[in-house]
């Protein structure tokens, strides 16, 4: 039986743009989100925070008793929640526990047939060959932050010291950093969108997400949409799922994201399509007909995040835009008072425009307006 619920509850890291597409698509929005910006105001009726993900399910419990939710939406951090008395729209928990693990993913690639890195054992001295590069990555997590390219064992004993973290390390692709949103309700799956992932200028975290551009406009594009659809379906999840891939002198899948992914914004604002009730029709076993067969776009978008150049503490005169106006040039609005340290992340920006080049200009106007208050 179809179950179309009025009251959501967006939870994880960052909600504030899952939230926004509910508003949009017209239902009553609550959130437990990690940052609780200000900006997420303008779209739920109330949130609550959690600091560590160990709190995470029992903040929800309380939130769905308190604000008589309906149904659950999960973002990064997330992905395995589970409420007695609520449910959680979209993959099943043991699904989207799959495709939190690293190791899983590969193991998933490899078994389809779908062309990913070759996995390296690290403990074999042969393994390392000299000139190349590797690419280590830990067995979960999210952001790319912790991701680094290594050539020796010496480079993974520091990693590990650092991060003391179970990993994965594959031979290193080069190539464009890349995403396809798709919508699969387990019986069948469909791309909405390519994206270009954009990862941050900083020789400390390189590969660090720091924003997209939709659509990705290249000859390959429709092997990436034959690949990810195929990974979509493969994968036993429900709902919105992200493929990523690296684009080079071949296709490489990288990632499977059993989850509304950071690129929701460009992927809506470049095609029109509303994610959430996207996602919401595919739980109830339907994509929608307005979902067209091959991706279709009106305009492109750009969205980056600006991270700390200096300790700063954001000014309480920045007074941002209409959250309201499609043309919303920011998101992720911290309160006035916040304290950002080097390298952390501050706030969203965006440009649109009828191609790539209107698009980038139109970002730079963005970025403009913010700096002249925090400089």
């Amino acid at each position: 039986m179809a179950y179309y619920p009025k009251t959501l509850l967006v939870a994880g890291f960052a909600t504030r743009h899952v939230a926004a597409s509910a508003h949009r698509a017209g239902y009553t929005v609550y959130a437990v989100d990690h940052f609780c910006d200000s900006d997420l105001f303008s779209y739920v009726l109330d949130a609550d925070v959690f600091l560590e993900c160990a709190d995470l399910e029992r903040i929800v419990t309380l939130a769905c008793k308190k604000w008589s939710i309906d149904a659950i939406l999960v973002t990064s951090g997330a992905e395995t929640l589970m409420i007695d008395s609520v449910p959680v729209l979209g993959s099943h928990t043991e699904c989207a526990a799959k495709f939190c693990d690293k190791q899983q993913i590969q193991d998933f690639f490899e078994m389809h047939g779908i062309p990913t890195p070759k996995q390296i054992d690290p403990i074999s001295p042969v393994s390392f060959r000299s000139g190349r590069e590797y690419m280590l990555k830990p067995q979960e997590g999210a952001g790319g932050w912790r991701n680094k390219v290594v050539t020796n064992q010496s480079e993974i004993e520091k990693w590990i010291e650092e991060f003391q973290a179970p990993y994965l390390l594959q031979e290193y692709m080069p190539g464009i950093p890349a995403s396809v949103c798709c919508v699969t309700t387990g019986m069948e799956a469909r791309a909405i969108a390519v994206n270009i992932q954009i990862m941050r200028d900083d020789p400390g975290v390189p590969f660090g997400f720091s924003g997209s551009c939709t659509p990705f406009i290249d000859h390959r594009t429709e092997q990436m949409i034959q690949l990810a659809e195929k990974a979509a379906l493969a994968s036993g999840c429900i709902g919105i799922i992200g493929i990523d891939f690296i684009v080079g002198d071949e296709i490489w899948a990288i990632e499977v994201n059993p989850r509304f992914q950071a690129t929701l914004e460009t992927v809506e604002r470049a095609t029109g399509v509303n994610l959430v009730q996207t996602h919401i029709d595919a739980c109830n076993g339907l994509i929608s007909a307005s979902i067209p067969k091959t991706p279709q776009y009106h305009q492109t978008s750009i969205r980056r995040i600006l991270f700390a150049e200096k300790d700063l503490v954001w000014p309480s005169s920045f007074a941002g835009v209409n959250p309201f106006d499609d043309l919303m040039r920011f998101s992720d609005i911290p309160h006035p008072g916040t304290v950002f340290e080097p390298g952390h992340a501050m706030i969203s920006v965006y440009g649109t425009g009828a191609d790539l080049a209107a698009a980038k200009r139109d970002l730079h106007t963005s970025i403009t307006s913010v700096l002249q208050y925090i400089q």
